[in-house]
């Protein structure tokens, strides 16, 4: 089995000075403070350009039951940011602006089920950022330039410290894997290397994974629930 892929820098390139276009259009709209406040210091808030209710204050990440997610008012009069979704052909489970205040950190910690591996991924193109933010995963410094396109495999740990004079501002897509996400990350990985091994469990366990990855409802869980059930 082949070790699981961590991040990919696409070959992708947007305009920065578009991106910072749009995003002054929304500076003066209520940034609501992130709700994991166990781990971060100092400010990070965020904004939806997408969400189930359709609301900007509604910037809750995770939507596993699968539910459509609509364009928030935040987004009406960002043409750019909706360029750059809809050249993105598939689902949206989450579309956020995340604004980490010059000073603040996010401290250590692992998402659920925020790999490609399990269906679901996440994208951060940064908007603003500065050579003083340290990103790291799973050990490792990521440092991501303005306009950049990369994904990163949330199930690590991973943490964010802005040591910069600026805020640190990055468009985060939430996506739902099918056939055309299949494309842009098999260019330069093989398939196998978002394959989690299927773990040795007892029945009891077995049948609570089954009814958890029936809830996800997506074709990689389906897969899994039938290689569970032989």
């Amino acid at each position: 089995m082949s070790e699981l892929v961590r991040y990919i820098k696409f070959p992708l390139h947007f305009d920065s000075q578009r991106l910072k276009k749009d995003v002054q259009k929304i500076m003066s709209i209520n940034w609501i403070d992130h709700y994991n406040q166990k781990d971060y210091e100092g400010k990070w808030t965020s904004i939806a350009l997408m969400s189930v209710t359709g609301k900007s204050d509604n910037i809750y990440a995770f939507n596993f039951d699968s539910k459509e997610i609509i364009a928030t008012e935040a987004l009406e009069s960002c043409e750019y940011f909706k360029e750059i979704l809809n050249s993105f052909q598939f689902e949206k489970a989450a579309v956020r602006l995340l604004n980490l205040a010059a000073g603040a950190q996010i401290k250590p910690h692992s998402d659920y089920c925020l790999g490609y591996e399990d269906g679901y991924f996440r994208l951060h193109i940064p908007i603003i950022t500065n050579p003083n933010v340290i990103f790291i995963l799973d050990d490792k410094r990521l440092i991501m330039n303005e306009g950049e396109c990369w994904y990163i495999n949330a199930n690590f740990t991973h943490s964010v410290a802005n040591n910069g004079t600026e805020d640190r501002i990055h468009l985060v897509i939430d996506g739902i894997r099918n056939h055309w996400s299949d494309q842009l990350f098999f260019e330069n990985h093989t398939e196998n290397q978002f394959q989690k091994p299927v773990p040795e469990m007892d029945e009891k366990t077995k049948l609570q994974v089954i009814e958890q990855l029936k809830l996800m409802n997506t074709d990689v869980s389906k897969e899994m629930i039938e290689k569970l059930s032989k």
